[in-house]
């Protein structure tokens, strides 16, 4: 954070400082007390603090509040500015801070792939600017001021991942961020659990249009059918699509596996690039195109930023290959479970098992509410259309895709379990050295975690590959 004094914060809120010294420096802000973790935050709150003891190590503290106490009610080295309402001025304060900033801010969302392709711009760019942004997948609403006051005067552009848990989350998101380049890297279902409905979530992706600035840009994935669903007639700035239609401003073409990831041609203003990208799939693929993108709109050649690509680490448990036990080899894909992410590794575990037997084992997909029985059946539909040699299930929700895909012709084996024990029994009678295992899941579910865990050996690299698709 730049640092900040009781002086300034004092103006900025139109508040009164009633206790306390005007020259203190704020380093730290928060908006609930938990949040308080270091002497000299500004928190901002409109209830009773009671416990004033449990706060000693964390003095000196400034309040910013609408509640009035006592005379002797609050320590000394507590610094009182006294507003009209705490909410109103703690955005004051949260406007105030992001317009201190004149640099590119990227915002991200989507159902799959946007962890992945914030940490590819992430990367691009640090190797030659300072660099603010999300840590990993950790993008909640409660985060946003944290990774707004990590801007500071060193920091040359932010990267945000800006996710949604429930309608209104990306908005909010914009009320901190102020984006001037926005991405939406697909939309799948999920967190139908708030959203109620897919269009609900479809429109909850799309405050991403509301929040860019009005001269930013708006990179969109051009095959997406939901993201086609979106009403662009207002956003004023320019839209970026990415994908492999002739008519992309980003295209790929001559896609295929190599060792270790992906190498295609990429296709920008009558220029041909040759790029590699770590990590299988062609959705990889995808979320290069987006990072190439929003690269651009910040002048860095792309030639750098191709060859910057190229050392990209994966992100773990997003299908990552090791060697599993009875000499088979794992793809470890535990990361996140949605219709979208299963798709893209349904067929990564058909191009990299090609003349392998290839078999799946699938967790339940959480974040769904009502709609948990039809998001499970249409994931039996994909596994049905894109095919495996065994399908394994574990959990009762996990049990509708299969039932699904048997219903639907799916004729191989298949294996229903609530109890990942008995999975790893089977698997080793199963498997073999000619077997490649697919584990599909999310971060949540310990069950699945566990399971990985359990069929891996060691870290391994893949044969070469170079299968055109």
């Amino acid at each position: 954070m730049k640092p900040l004094s009781v002086k300034n914060l004092t103006a900025i809120t139109a508040g009164k400082l009633v206790q306390g010294s005007e020259e203190v420096l704020i380093q730290y802000g928060a908006y609930r007390l938990k949040q308080v973790k270091k002497p000299y935050t500004a928190l901002f709150t409109n209830k009773r603090i009671v416990n004033w003891k449990s706060l000693e190590a964390l003095l000196p503290l400034v309040l910013v509040t609408d509640w009035v106490y006592s005379q002797h009610e609050i320590p000394q080295n507590v610094i009182i500015i006294r507003v009209g309402n705490a909410d109103e001025a703690y955005w004051k304060f949260v406007h105030y801070y992001r317009s201190q900033f004149d640099i590119p801010v990227i915002a991200i969302t989507g159902t799959s792939g946007k962890t992945t392709t914030k940490e590819m711009i992430k990367h691009i760019l640090s190797a030659e600017k300072e660099v603010a942004a999300t840590m990993l997948s950790s993008n909640s609403r409660t985060a946003s001021l944290q990774y707004l006051l990590s801007i500071d005067d060193e920091t040359e552009v932010a990267v945000f991942e800006t996710a949604v848990g429930s309608p209104g989350d990306v908005s909010k998101a914009g009320a901190y961020f102020k984006p001037t380049i926005g991405i939406i890297t697909n939309i799948g279902a999920h967190h139908l659990n708030y959203c109620k409905t897919l269009e609900g979530y479809i429109q909850a992706k799309a405050e991403m249009v509301e929040i860019v600035k009005p001269d930013g840009a708006l990179i969109l994935n051009a095959e997406d059918a939901n993201i086609q669903k979106i009403d662009l007639s207002k956003f004023k700035g320019r839209i970026i699509y990415i994908g492999q239609q002739a008519t992309c401003d980003f295209k790929a073409s001559h896609i295929r596996y190599v060792e270790n990831g992906m190498r295609f041609k990429m296709h920008h203003q009558k220029k041909k690039y040759d790029v590699f990208v770590p990590g299988f799939g062609e959705h990889q693929v995808y979320n290069a195109l987006a990072a190439m993108a929003a690269i651009s709109e910040l002048h860095v050649p792309i030639s750098v930023a191709i060859k910057q690509l190229a050392s990209f680490k994966k992100v773990k448990k997003q299908l990552q290959l090791f060697e599993g036990i009875n000499d088979s080899l794992l793809i470890d894909d535990t990361w996140s479970l949605t219709t979208t992410s299963l798709e893209a590794a349904l067929k990564v575990l058909n191009s990299l098992g090609e003349g392998k037997k290839k078999v799946a084992v699938i967790g339940t997909i959480t974040d769904l509410g009502s709609w948990g029985y039809i998001i499970h059946e249409q994931a039996g539909e994909l596994i049905h259309r894109i095919g495996v040699d065994v399908l394994i299930t574990i959990g009762e929700h996990a049990r509708i895709m299969a039932d699904q895909a048997v219903k639907l012709g799916f004729s191989k084996p298949v294996y229903t379990f609530n109890n990942n024990i008995l999975v790893y029994k089977l698997l080793h009678e199963i498997v073999d050295d000619d077997t490649i295992v697919l584990i599909k899941g999310d971060m949540y579910s310990k069950q699945i975690s566990q399971l990985a865990a359990d069929l891996k050996v060691k870290s391994t690299l893949p044969p070469g590959k170079d299968t055109k698709q």
